[in-house]
């Protein structure tokens, strides 16, 4: 049986601050399903709840070292379907608010990534491979390559290292190498040095056995300038070593059939209850009770997700006869304007500022358009919840929102979305026009079933990642 670690720094729905969360929670499940023995990992952090960690059962205590002192590790296996264990430490973790965004992150997750390979010897656990997750899981790459590689049983253990985001690196000053247990020949250019700095997201890409990233798109957007933000080369070098594969999601959990979180249930075969949702949802809202477009943003609110292009062109989206529901929180800039416009149009723009998962589906039935005009987007979920009930995606043409979002051709009557590629207003202006004309004609149902047929369910993503691993096991 193929045997996996599964390493990240947060895990739906203990930790959660991005589609990472959604990616650690749902994939090893999948996984599961699919004969594979996978373990979970990921650090204990303050504001998890206590339903998930009083029941948990501890597993060991052990001391991590780091450089000339030493960290205390707590492990407890928490109730769930997919061992999952997490370390807790006070220091580190269990007394901070958020997950990131502290000074100390870099010895943070050093801590964590050695402590996560002692867990092994814990849990005895021997993986075929580790499969690490953005730069805070770097380092597990260099050590799973230098270090354990010279020891039995550990020796042969392989590791997979995947790309949700390459503009977070995880950046330290050189001193970090020490706590790191490493020395100054890894501070070179073809190891973990980057314009002066430490990157973990360097270490995984150069030591890690093979790269994947979370679409097929994105794994040749990050090889470019434009995209790779500084390791567009090494990842070009190692382009026979990078795979993309796009993230799915829970359709058992996103299925506007049986979800009871939203308003009313429908299906592709009766579309009756989406209108319902609708009206509902400009009731709660205070919204006009109107049939007119109904376009939704559910959204860090935050220059990669193309906010700055809904900002710029927000005269001419209210000047039409529709309505705009924002959802999310991010840079207070955007959150100040977004608040500043509904309180001027409340008739047009219900602006959410904060985090609510019970109203995003309520949002995600009710919707007619989901809007997402991304600078760029390695995978993106928005697409596929909003596909899931039958909201038609308009989106810009980069990442894994190109492999999932085709633009409708009302010759043919194929494609679940719409589309633009430059990154202008007028150009997700156009996208939007087409989307709204769309809605006022007899296409209009046949763009919402071909979204609701559109499916990118986690077992195939699973399936693709076994075969990745297996030749991995094989190197």
């Amino acid at each position: 049986m193929l045997k996996i670690l599964f390493v990240s720094s947060e895990v739906s729905p203990y930790a959660k601050s991005g589609g990472l969360g959604d990616v650690a929670g749902s994939l090893p499940k999948a996984l599961k399903n699919n004969g594979v023995d996978v373990r979970v990992v990921f650090p204990k952090y303050k504001n998890i709840k206590e339903e998930y960690t009083k029941s948990a059962d501890f597993i060991g205590s052990y001391k991590v070292k780091l450089e000339w002192r030493e960290q205390s590790a707590s492990v407890y296996q928490l109730k769930a379907d997919v061992p999952t264990y997490v370390i807790e430490n006070d220091y580190y973790f269990s007394n901070r608010d958020g997950y990131y965004g502290y000074n100390d992150d870099g010895e943070r997750f050093t801590f964590f990534c050695k402590a996560t390979l002692d867990l092994l010897n814990i849990i005895d656990f021997v993986p075929d491979v580790i499969h690490c997750n953005d730069w805070q899981t770097g380092p597990i790459c260099v050590y799973a390559k230098d270090y354990y590689s010279r020891y039995m049983p550990l020796s042969n253990i392989k590791s997979l290292f995947t790309i949700h985001n390459i503009q977070y690196q995880g950046l330290c000053g050189r001193g970090i190498l020490g706590l790191m247990g490493l020395n100054d020949g890894y501070f070179t250019s073809d190891k973990l040095e980057f314009n002066g700095m430490v990157s973990f997201m360097k270490a995984g890409v150069v030591y890690a056995d093979a790269i994947s990233t979370v679409s097929r798109t994105y794994s040749y957007e990050i090889q470019t300038g434009q995209y790779g933000y500084g390791l567009d080369g090494m990842l070009r070098a190692r382009a026979n070593d990078l795979t993309g594969i796009v993230n799915g999601i829970d359709y058992s959990q996103d299925n506007p059939s049986t979800n009871k979180l939203i308003y009313a249930n429908f299906d592709i075969n009766n579309l009756a209850g989406k209108k319902e949702n609708k009206r509902k949802l400009q009731e709660e809202l205070g919204l006009p009770q109107r049939d007119v477009p109904v376009i939704s943003v559910i959204s860090r609110l935050v220059d990669q997700k193309g906010i700055n292009l809904i900002i710029d062109s927000i005269g001419e989206i209210l000047s039409k006869d529709i309505q705009l529901v924002i959802l999310g929180t991010g840079d207070g800039r955007y959150e100040y304007m977004f608040k500043e416009f509904s309180y001027r149009h409340p008739d047009k723009i219900s602006a959410n500022i904060l985090f609510d998962n019970t109203l995003s589906k309520k949002i995600y039935a009710a919707s007619d358009m989901f809007l997402m005009p991304s600078l760029f987007e390695p995978c993106g979920l928005g697409q596929l919840f909003a596909m899931s009930y039958g909201t038609v995606p308009i989106v810009r043409t980069t990442g894994g929102l190109v492999d999932t979002v085709q633009e409708y051709n009302f010759e043919t009557k194929e494609g679940n979305g719409f589309n633009f590629h430059d990154y202008i207003p007028s150009g997700m202006m156009w996208a939007l026009n087409n989307a709204i004309n769309a809605y006022y004609s007899d296409d209009w149902e046949n763009i919402v079933r071909n979204a609701m047929n559109t499916k990118f369910s986690w077992d195939n993503s699973a399936k693709e990642y076994i075969e990745l691993y297996e030749k991995i096991k094989a190197k």
